[in-house]
């Protein structure tokens, strides 16, 4: 043991040159293993995102195959349906309309104030 001396930070002086490849094999083994669970994560994550995006589609193509069940056995309910949406686009327009009207009587309004 008397030829086995000991460096400061704690390596032994004559195996420095086996220890020190030992080292720089493992830090890019290390790294490999980083990057590998990083990589492992994202696709994790970009998984849960994709089936997220499959509920919500598998979701509405339920939906569009009752209402197409529910317009089918009853075609009154898609006349009743297309009238709702004509009064509500005519209602819209009417909005729109209410509503220029006011912008323009307030840009009279400070106009005059000025």
């Amino acid at each position: 043991m008397g030829s086995v001396r000991r460096r400061r930070g704690g390596g032994r002086v004559g195996c420095g040159r086996v220890e020190g490849e030992a080292m720089a094999r493992q830090e890019p083994q290390e790294r490999n293993y980083d990057n590998m669970l990083k990589m492992v994560e994202d696709l994790n994550r970009d998984l849960e995102k994709l089936l997220e995006e499959i509920e919500k589609l598998t979701v509405q193509a339920t939906w569009m195959a009752y209402d197409m069940v529910v317009m089918r056995t009853n075609p009154d309910l898609t006349n009743s349906m297309r009238r709702l949406e004509d009064a509500f686009l005519n209602c819209r327009e009417e909005m729109e309309k209410k509503w220029q009207e006011v912008l323009r009587e307030s840009k009279g309004e400070e106009q005059k104030k000025e």
